[in-house]
């Protein structure tokens, strides 16, 4: 009959994180386990240590990234009654906190910086590989797959279909904005309290430097996306674009492109090259050109 070992309690904090389907896992060390194990990045917290500023100080050893951490976490238990901790026997609990976090877009290979510790190898692997059993990982990363949802994030934004010469106006999207290399129109995100016209105004002239007057509006559209955000976190984001008619100012200058935006190309695109796909564009170009060509 076994006899139960001294009581041993232990509560950690993790991360679930996620980038164009691939998880971010760390690779059990060989004392810890004799074949290949992976996990969530993570740890122990220690005393009197916040479980937020443990899951960054944790994952950053485990995979030399600096994380982000989200509002919210689920917690997991595990009591096991009859086990070994440092080679003696124990009746061990472990109450896991998990968060859901993000890593830059930009972030370099994820690489182990502690020396000696619990973990022997950080990678990203498919979610999918994780969730069948093809990378072998502890029950805590597949009960967290579980749970865990895309942040939600709804956002109105104000556009301009301004056009010259069987020519649109048009900006591409840069790494920093979803749909990356696509054509759109120009414009953006609503300020709190700011007018959609004002913002009409505001946007094209900073995307583009042309100054333009705001028309009636042409279409309200929307859109979901789930994916990858700018700041690296997995997202689901409600679009809706109100797109207003608008005529330059004046005579047009040179078109001017904004510095370290979510655009990084601006040009007048004839409507030709949008029609044939010869210039990809957004959902949001083709919903306006026919509701504009409908009136």
């Amino acid at each position: 009959m076994s006899r139960a070992g001294e009581q041993v309690q232990r509560v950690a904090a993790y991360a679930v994180i996620l980038r164009e389907g691939r998880i971010l896992l760390s690779r059990l060390s060989p004392r810890l386990s004799r074949g290949e194990m992976w996990t969530l990045p993570g740890g122990g917290i220690d005393h009197g240590e916040d479980p937020r500023e443990a899951v960054v100080r944790e994952v950053y050893e485990e995979t030399g990234l600096p994380v982000s951490i989200g509002d919210t976490a689920h917690t997991f238990s595990l009591h096991l009654p009859d086990t070994w901790r440092h080679g003696r026997r124990a009746d061990a609990h472990s109450v896991r906190i998990v968060y859901d976090g993000w890593v830059p877009v930009d972030a370099p290979e994820p690489h182990v910086v502690e020396v000696d510790g619990s973990t022997s190898d950080a990678a990203w692997h498919p979610v999918g590989d994780v969730v069948d059993g093809t990378v072998p990982t502890v029950s805590l990363v597949r009960e967290a797959l579980a749970v865990h949802e895309p942040f939600r994030l709804q956002r109105a934004a104000a556009y301009a279909l301004v056009e010259r010469d069987d020519a649109v106006l048009l900006t591409r999207v840069s790494p920093r904005g979803f749909h990356t290399g696509l054509w759109s129109l120009p414009g953006g995100g609503i300020d709190h309290g700011e007018a959609p016209r004002d913002a009409v105004v505001r946007e094209v002239l900073e995307e583009t430097g042309v100054a333009v007057e705001v028309g009636d509006v042409v279409t309200v559209d929307d859109e979901r996306i789930r994916g990858t955000a700018p700041s690296g976190r997995d997202e689901e984001m409600h679009a809706i674009g109100l797109v207003y008619a608008a005529r330059v100012v004046g005579e047009p200058g040179p078109l001017v492109t904004e510095l370290d935006g979510t655009t990084d190309a601006v040009a007048w695109v004839p409507r030709s090259e949008i029609e044939s796909g010869a210039v990809p564009v957004v959902p949001l170009v083709r919903s306006a050109l026919r509701e504009r060509d409908d009136r």
